[in-house]
């Protein structure tokens, strides 16, 4: 064994590099989950084009990845705690050899990767039913290198502003995974506008035992994404794990318990929705507080996000599967009480208000998640607007009346209709002007 391999070897913990292999692996499987998750939300004639923009969001975001987005985001700082440098662009320099910690740095690079990819496709649930399938092919990787690259580097990278200059924190992703997703999908929705018939047609989900299945897949695999942001099987990791599931469990209780006050009936789509909320809320905080902290946390997230969610109604923007109030609420509630509820055995240092640090934390909290939200939100509305204006984002009145699986994917979910003399609705039964005209 070369000498190089040889100290590399001796740094890389097997058991920390097998458990992170694992983690990585929950973590894209959470993509699939959402697609399924998002998929039964939406009505029959755009199944297929929310799984298709989640699944293609797992393409598009892995080659920004590889060509330039680690390395920005990863690399050693070179512009005022902003952004890195393009020292591993392409992967360069990265081999077996390299270590991250105690594992190998390729393993770490996947595994921020997968959350980049969930981050994309979660702001496809906020123009659900009424995108150009085109446009979102081009928004994924501009957003992707434009909005997540700096703030991943702002709060994980080294030298980045918030984690060394301001000192907030965050374990999991609340700042680059949920608040910016959720204020993306807000600055696109109104760049789109309202779906046909919102406020006046029944936008119901088709298929609740999708839903259902979705979330859980999203459930399991969040045990990776935030245990495995320890980077090692060790006590943290376990105390992630174990907060993770109390906020998912509290969150379901919340949420059921408002719709059972305020509307008589617990459904199925809000326990899915309160233990998702639940699980958003506990990915900041799920590494610097206490089992009570994870519980309170997460019963907060369930019962405000369950409020949250008819706000689009009140306030006229249309975010079609609640990415706004779900994730954006949800991930402002975890990041924020972590100045409340923090405490020094898990942080190793600081502590929030109830534990005697004081406001100081808090503040610190506050001013990373406005500075996210706001950069997040206006990035992403310009990016839109450019998009629109240049190609078109919004899907063409037709496309979307008819529905977006038939006219641009020439698909349909389920095969109950017929076209013509009883001939059923498939890719064949679609005029070729109409998928020209679709594309």
């Amino acid at each position: 064994m070369p000498f190089a391999a040889a100290q590399a070897a001796a740094r890389i913990d097997t058991g920390d590099t097998a458990w992170l292999l694992a983690a990585t692996a929950l973590v894209l499987l959470m993509t699939p989950g959402l697609a399924l998750f998002y998929g039964g939300m939406v009505r029959t004639k755009s199944v297929l084009n929310m799984l298709m923009m989640s699944f293609v969001s797992i393409a598009l975001v892995t080659v920004v990845w590889l060509a330039a987005g680690y390395s920005l985001a990863f690399s050693e700082d070179t512009f005022a705690g902003l952004l890195g440098g393009l020292d591993h662009a392409g992967f360069r320099g990265l081999g077996p050899d390299s270590v991250h910690g105690t594992v190998p740095t390729l393993l770490f690079a996947t595994f921020q990767l997968t959350f980049a990819i969930i981050t994309a496709a979660l702001i496809s649930g906020a123009i659900a039913d009424r995108a150009k399938f085109g446009a979102w092919l081009v928004f994924v990787p501009v957003w992707a290198l434009l909005v997540y690259v700096p703030v991943a580097h702002w709060v994980w990278g080294p030298g980045g502003w918030i984690l060394e200059g301001l000192g907030a924190l965050d374990f999991a992703g609340g700042l680059p995974v949920e608040i910016t997703s959720g204020a993306s999908g807000l600055a696109l929705a109104l760049v789109l506008g309202p779906r046909l018939g919102f406020k006046k047609d029944a936008m119901r989900p088709h298929n609740l035992p999708m839903v259902v299945l979705g979330a859980g897949l999203l459930w399991f695999g969040w045990f990776g994404f935030n245990a495995g942001s320890a980077l090692g099987a060790n006590g943290l990791a376990a105390a992630a794990f174990l907060n993770t599931l109390a906020a998912g469990c509290t969150g379901l209780l919340g949420w059921l318990f408002v719709e059972q006050r305020r509307d008589g009936h617990p459904t199925t789509l809000g326990a899915a929705s309160g233990a998702v909320a639940g699980l958003v809320a506990i990915t900041p905080s799920c590494g610097s507080v206490s089992l009570l902290g994870a519980l309170v946390v997460g019963l907060a997230a369930g019962v405000v996000c369950s409020y949250a969610v008819g706000w689009k109604f009140r306030l006229n923007y249309d975010d079609s599967l609640d990415v706004v109030g779900v994730h954006l609420v949800g991930g402002v509630i975890g990041t924020l009480l972590i100045g409340v509820f923090a405490e020094k055995a898990m942080t190793g240092g600081a502590e929030g208000l109830l534990y005697g640090g004081g406001l100081a934390q808090l503040g610190k909290q506050l001013v990373a998640v406005v500075a996210v939200g706001a950069y997040a939100f206006a990035v992403t509305y310009g990016l839109g607007k450019l998009i629109d204006r240049t190609m078109g984002f919004r899907a063409d009145e037709e496309h979307e009346h008819t529905g977006l699986d038939l006219t641009v994917h020439a698909e349909t979910a389920y095969d109950h209709g017929v076209l013509g003399h009883g001939a059923p609705v498939s890719a064949s039964t679609v005029p070729s002007a109409q998928k020209a005209k679709a594309q």
